[in-house]
C-alpha cells in the first residue's frame, strides 16, 4: 500500500514508517522539515507540511493521489510557540479527513490519546478528542486508537523524562500521581501495521495500553535499574515541581518542547488507565511489560549519558542566554565607561564608545537568539564566533588581561566548550 502519514518525522511517526517500510508499504511523509528526515528515511517519500497551517481540503488533494491509506500521528502537547494544539489536533486532520472522503481514501488511522473527549480538561486531549469526533463522523473506514503513555528504545517526551528523572542523585516523590499503564512504541507501530491489512476490523476506537498499572514511583525505579544506577532516597517534590512546571510552559512559548510542562502535571495527577481486551482482540497482540521490554535491550553508556544530560540540557541554554543578556546589560550600564575607557587604552580612539556600544547590543541579542528555539542554534554559533573574536581581539590590543586576577580572558574559553556542548546536545529527537 501507499501510505500518507503524517508527523512521520516524530517520536511515534518515526517508529510507524520504519515499521510500514519493513512490511513493503511505500510510506509518504509529512514534516514540516523533511530535510533532516529524508537523510535519515530516505525509502520514503517526503512532503513538506505543516499539518497545523493545511486547514483546507484543498491542502491535502494533491498529495493523496495514488495513496489507499492515511495514517496520522501529528500531535502537540500543549499550545506554545509555534505548535497549536487546535490547529495540529482538529483543524488540520479535519481538513486531511474531509480531502481523503472527496478522493476515495478509505482507510484512515488516528493515533488519539487516551482519554481525550470533546469536554476534557486539557486542550490536548480537549482537542484530540474533538479530531476524532470529526473523523467518526465522515464516511470512511476509521479506525481510533488511543495509546497511553508510549515508551521505545528512542527517547522523547515521557520517555526521555522517566530516563532523566531515573538519574537525578534523589528520587522525586509526585504526590497525588495516578497509575501509568505504560504501553511499547513498538507494540503501538505494529498495531498500525495490523490495522492495515485486508480484512482488519475499522470504525472502531481502541485503547492501546500497557498489561500493567504501575506507580510513578516504581516507573523511575525501573528506569533506575536499568540505567545501573544505585539505589536512592525518595524526596517529595513539594511545591517545587509546579513551579518547574511553569517554567516548562514558558520553554514552550519560546518554541522549545519540553515534557515538563502544566498538561503533563495534569495529565499525571489523572494517572493513564485502560481496559485493553477490546485492542488486543482485534489485534491478538499482548502488550509487553515494562520490566520486560527494559530488560530485552540493556541501556548503554550512551543512554547513562543521555539521562544524565538530558535536565542539564535546559540549564545550560538558559544559563548560556542570560550570560549574554547579562553581559551586554552590564556592558551597557554600570561598566559603560570603565569600558570605553579600557577600549581607548588599548588604542580604539575614537571608536571606543562605537565598540562598546554594539559590542553590549551584540551580546544581548545573542542571549534572546540563544533563549528562542527557532534561532538557537544560529545564536549559539554566533556566541562562539564573537567569543573568539573577543579572545583574539584581547589577546592583540590588551594582552595583560590573561594575567588579570580575575582572568577576564581566561574564563572566555569555558564559555566557548559550554556553548559547544549545547550546540551537541541541541536537538529534541
Amino acid at each position: 500500500m501507499r501510505v500518507l502519514l503524517t508527523g512521520a518525522a516524530g517520536f511515534i511517526g518515526s517508529a510507524v514508517a520504519a515499521r510500514l517500510r519493513a512490511d513493503g508499504h511505500q510510506v509518504v511523509g509529512v514534516t514540516r522539515r523533511p530535510g533532516a528526515a529524508a537523510w535519515r528515511a530516505p525509502a520514503s517519500d517526503w512532503i513538506a507540511l505543516d499539518i497545523g497551517r493545511a486547514v483546507r481540503p484543498d491542502d491535502w488533494r494533491p498529495h493523496l493521489e495514488g495513496v489507499d491509506a492515511v495514517v496520522n500521528c501529528a500531535g502537540v502537547l500543549q499550545d506554545g510557540g509555534a505548535d497549536s494544539t487546535m490547529a495540529v489536533h482538529r483543524q488540520g486532520p479535519a481538513a486531511l479527513f474531509a480531502a481523503c472522503e472527496a478522493a476515495g481514501v478509505r482507510r484512515v488511522i488516528q493515533i488519539s490519546a487516551l482519554g481525550a473527549a470533546p469536554d476534557a480538561a486539557t486542550a490536548f486531549q480537549r482537542t484530540k478528542g474533538q479530531g476524532d469526533a470529526d473523523l467518526m463522523a465522515r464516511n470512511l473506514d476509521w479506525i481510533v486508537l488511543r495509546p497511553s503513555v508510549v515508551v521505545g528504545r528512542a527517547a522523547y517526551g515521557g520517555s526521555a523524562l522517566f530516563r532523566a528523572l531515573a538519574a537525578l542523585p534523589v528520587r522525586p516523590r509526585v504526590a497525588g500521581a495516578g497509575l501509568l499503564q505504560i504501553v511499547q512504541l513498538d507494540d503501538l507501530a505494529q498495531t498500525v501495521a495490523i490495522l492495515l491489512r485486508p480484512g482488519a476490523p475499522d470504525r472502531i476506537v481502541l485503547d492501546v495500553a500497557g498489561p500493567e498499572a504501575l506507580a510513578f514511583d516504581t516507573v523511575i525505579g525501573a528506569y533506575r535499574r536499568w540505567l545501573g544506577f544505585p539505589s536512592a532516597a525518595t524526596i517529595p517534590a513539594g511545591p517545587l515541581l509546579p513551579a518547574l512546571f511553569r517554567l516548562g510552559d514558558l520553554a514552550g512559548w519560546l518554541g522549545w518542547r519540553p515534557p515538563v510542562r502544566t498538561t503533563a502535571l495534569r495529565e499525571l495527577g489523572v494517572g493513564s488507565t485502560a481496559q485493553i481486551e477490546a485492542w488486543t482482540a482485534a489485534t491478538g497482540i499482548r502488550p509487553t511489560p515494562l520490566a520486560d521490554a527494559l530488560e530485552s535491550e540493556p541501556a548503554s553508556v550512551q543512554e547513562r549519558w543521555f539521562a544524565n544530560l538530558y535536565l542539564t540540557k535546559a540549564a545550560t541554554v538558559a544559563i548560556l542566554a542570560l550570560f549574554w543578556i547579562a553581559t551586554g546589560l552590564i556592558t551597557l550600564g554600570p561598566a559603560w565607561t570603565r569600558g570605553v575607557e579600557q577600549l581607548a587604552a588599548a588604542g580604539a580612539g575614537p571608536l571606543s564608545a562605537p565598540l562598546a556600544l554594539g559590542g553590549g547590543i551584540a551580546d544581548i541579542l545573542i542571549g534572546i537568539g540563544i533563549a528562542v528555539r527557532a534561532t538557537s542554534r544560529a545564536a549559539l554559533w554566533s556566541a562562539l564566533g564573537l567569543s573568539a573574536a573577543y579572545l583574539a581581539t584581547g589577546t592583540v590590543l590588551a594582552p595583560h588581561l590573561w594575567t588579570e586576577p580575575l582572568g577576564p580572558l581566561t574564563k572566555i574559553v569555558p564559555v566557548m566548550m559550554l556553548t559547544a556542548v549545547a550546540l551537541a546536545i541541541l536537538e529534541d529527537r
